[in-house]
């Protein structure tokens, strides 16, 4: 079965590589058309200053959107403890990287802790 090739609202990504940048957030979701309007802060412009250099980079910048330049490179993003490898895909178009690397991890309760009551102590584990 042959890979359907990606489109982003109608667009291919080779189409979406070679548009400007206004053109790209036209097509985005509104929240970050928004975003874009206002400006990209300081650490967006660094960001991407550095992706023209290099096609792997750490950065903190967790709100930052996927543009077309980004595709088939890895983002290190900060999640609040450590850097989490992010391979931007085209899929990823219309997301910010902080979706990508999850800042809370799940639990997993496995028996009663420490100062934990004498009722819940003898519960059986299993």
């Amino acid at each position: 079965m042959a890979k359907k090739e990606f489109t982003y609202r109608g667009k291919s990504a080779k189409e979406l590589q070679s548009m400007s940048t206004d053109e790209v957030i036209m097509l985005l979701p509104s929240r970050l058309r928004r975003n874009f309007r206002r400006g990209f802060t300081e650490q967006q412009k660094t960001l991407l200053k550095k992706l023209e250099k290099a096609s792997s980079i750490k950065t903190h910048c967790r709100d930052m959107m996927v543009l077309p330049l980004m595709f088939n490179k890895t983002i290190n993003v900060h999640n609040g403890k450590e850097f989490v490898p992010v391979l931007v895909t085209e899929e990823m178009m219309g997301h910010v990287l902080g979706e990508f690397a999850l800042s809370r991890k799940r639990v997993g309760h496995n028996a009663p802790g420490i100062g934990a009551t004498r009722s819940s102590a003898s519960v059986s584990v299993r």
